[in-house]
């Protein structure tokens, strides 16, 4: 791993924090997980084995001490670790798919979606769900709105990175 994509990478982790800590929660105080979109795009910008188990592991852990889920801490490590693999093995078998922004949108779409679906589980599982909601209210009050603003940004914001690292030569062509 070079020095300037870890750089790069802890920059989008940085952003997914403050992108966190700022969406306001949309029902029973659940918010939706705007550093996922970070993350992937960490991921597509810079596959690789490595980079996707320290996004995983640094957004979890980050994601968990920032979330306003009760006992969400160990959910969100589990689920973004599990994502970020997945994801990344994705995109490797979607990798002949030349469009390159479809790509990044098809995966935002699936990447949200096993989050989420990841995160409500482990969460049932280990501290249950808060307010008495269940499983299904909360897919559909917060994973579905989070897949569809996730995948919007991620077309509008996933060409504007691209160009800018290609210009200044950080990207190379390993996508």
């Amino acid at each position: 791993m070079r020095t300037k994509e870890l750089v790069i990478l802890s920059l989008f982790v940085a952003i997914g924090v403050a992108l966190h800590a700022i969406v306001p929660p949309i029902f029973n105080g659940m918010k939706p997980d705007m550093m996922l979109l970070m993350m992937f795009l960490g991921i597509f910008l810079f596959p690789g084995m490595t980079n996707s188990g320290l996004l995983g592991i640094a957004t979890g852990i980050l994601s968990g001490l920032t979330t306003s889920f009760p006992g969400g801490l160990v959910p969100n490590i589990i689920d973004k670790i599990l994502t970020a693999f997945l994801i990344y093995f994705l995109f490797l078998a979607l990798k002949p798919l030349k469009q390159a922004i479809a790509r990044a949108g098809i995966l935002t779409v699936i990447g949200t979606l096993i989050s989420g679906t990841v995160f409500l589980l482990a969460a049932l599982l280990l501290v249950g769900l808060p307010g008495g909601a269940g499983f299904t209210a909360l897919f559909l009050a917060v994973v579905l709105p989070a897949t569809v603003i996730n995948t919007i940004a991620m077309v509008i914001i996933y060409p504007i990175v691209e160009s800018i690292l290609k210009r200044s030569n950080v990207l190379s062509e390993n996508k």
